[in-house]
């Protein structure tokens, strides 16, 4: 009998209990704005500022509306001027090069690696061929790539690094969080990320000033005094009256929902991190199918799975995408010639200009993508991976020009 997996690949976990009750009291007495506060109350959304910074261990936080106006809001906080090129990874999603759209920035993409991750090697070229002074680098899909060694060359470059960390809220290199290297870390809480607000974003910087900007862009008027994962009201004197608002907070009914999932992040890592390796192990050693390889001084979060078809042909993809989900087994496939839902690729952002990365182009012409949410058992999982790999088998070598078929292991 032929299985079948009849789990939801978007269906989360439920909202801590604790922060129900929370939301709760924050709708009953109706103080929503993060500035509505009654003496003696800090507000759900400072308080929620400070234990991310202690969580991070940066000195100072701001939270944001979501995730993209975070990377906004960083980047014009640096002093991104009108039509500056910012360079960031080929392989993203959206929200990243639209920020840099929106804040008045030239989006310039650099090519990655087969380990889906920013290619150093293009970047010194594209740094020096377009002079950028800052790059948005997008740790896309938790994937990380050497840390040392990418601040190292950007120190050589002359290059701002602002992280987006919305796929590693929690994850490491060589022991520091990730969001920790560069000037800022952008982090989103929306529902498909790490810790769920439906939508939200957060900001972590040790640079006062930097800390400063962003919380006169998020919208405080003159009520800075009131965060406390801030710097002090010496560092707003100078610039209060020469940043522009660009209203973009976070509400106190968001704030309270995420303060109980912080302490849950390393549990969460963790558990992703058991859903991952039986995926991993399950598709291990699948002909015409490749694994990414993680380093061993990354410390991920395998919220999502990728793994590649190098070389396929477009139509062997799509029978094997459309076999995998008659199976119940829904995928993502980042080479498809129109971006569908949340899957799209740098051609497909005709605001950037026309841009040509082939490293790139091959990469993601075999990209398939999963969710691993964490309402998946391991025998999901498991399962999960037995369909891949049969089907993988089925089309991508009984299909094979000159190949002999292969048997469908079910």
């Amino acid at each position: 009998m032929t299985e079948r997996f009849h789990g939801s690949f978007t269906q989360q976990e439920p909202i801590p209990e604790e922060g129900i009750a929370a939301a709760l009291e924050v709708l009953r007495h109706g103080r929503l704005h993060r500035y509505n506060t009654v003496p003696g109350e800090a507000g759900e959304t400072a308080v929620l500022e400070e234990e991310f910074a202690a969580f991070t261990g940066a000195r100072f936080c701001l939270a944001v509306a979501s995730g993209g106006y975070a990377m906004g809001c960083a980047l014009r906080a640096a002093g991104l001027r009108a039509g500056e090129p910012v360079l960031t990874n080929a392989f993203t999603l959206a929200p990243v090069p639209g920020a840099i759209a929106a804040a008045g920035g030239r989006p310039v993409f650099v090519e990655i690696t087969p380990d889906l991750v920013i290619d150093l090697d293009d970047l010194a070229v594209k740094a020096r061929g377009t002079g950028a002074r800052l790059l948005l680098l997008s740790h896309m899909r938790g994937h990380v790539c050497d840390m040392d060694r990418l601040m190292a060359l950007c120190a050589d470059l002359g290059l701002l690094v602002i992280e987006d960390c919305a796929h590693t809220m929690g994850a490491e290199w060589a022991g520091v969080p990730s969001g920790r290297h560069g000037l800022v870390g952008c982090y989103s809480t929306q529902t498909y990320k790490h810790m769920n607000s439906g939508e939200g974003g957060l900001l972590i910087t040790d640079d006062a000033e930097i800390a400063a900007r962003m919380v006169l862009l998020s919208g405080s008027y003159m009520l800075y005094g009131r965060h406390r994962a801030a710097p002090g009201p010496e560092v707003f004197e100078g610039l209060r009256l020469d940043v522009p608002n660009v209203s973009g907070r976070m509400d106190n009914l968001r704030a309270a929902i995420l303060r109980p999932q912080i302490p849950l992040l390393p549990g969460r890592r963790a558990r992703w991190g058991e859903l991952y390796t039986v995926l991993e192990a399950g598709l291990a050693a699948t002909p015409g199918l490749r694994l990414i390889v993680r380093p061993g001084a990354e410390a991920y979060v395998g919220s999502s799975f990728q793994f590649l078809l190098p070389d396929w042909e477009p139509a062997r993809i799509t029978a094997f995408l459309s076999r995998c989900i008659a199976r119940g087994v829904e995928l993502k496939w980042f080479g498809a010639e129109e971006p569908a839902a949340f899957t799209s690729r740098y051609p497909h952002w005709r605001y950037a200009g026309a841009q040509h990365c082939p490293l790139t182009d091959r990469i993601l012409a075999g990209l398939i993508d999963m969710r691993l949410p964490l309402t998946f058992s391991a025998e999901d999982v498991a399962l999960i991976a037995r369909i891949i790999r049969a089907e993988a088998l089925a089309v991508g070598q009984a299909e094979a020009p000159g190949a002999a078929a292969a048997p469908v292991v079910e």
